[in-house]
């Protein structure tokens, strides 16, 4: 498949979360926007944070627990 070329402009900070994870997946910067772009427009990211919502939603009491026994224990407060 042809490969066109796109310009955009971004935060510095963005280009280079975009780069370091881009790198992390072993891809270039290009490939790792076009699995972007193809996740979000076949519905695969939103698939996939309606399902973070939905367990977090079944299982928020177990966090809730776990984080009130760690700071009753003194530990560190969860982020």
């Amino acid at each position: 498949m042809a490969k066109t070329q796109l310009g955009a402009r971004v935060d510095q900070d963005v280009a280079e979360l975009a780069r370091k994870r881009a790198a992390d997946l072993g891809l270039s910067v290009g490939d790792y926007l076009a699995r972007l772009v193809q996740d979000d427009a076949s519905g695969l990211r939103a698939r996939a944070v309606d399902a973070a919502a939905r367990f977090l939603a079944e299982h928020q009491t177990v966090f809730d627990e776990a984080e009130e026994a760690q700071q009753a224990a003194g530990g560190v407060h969860a982020a």
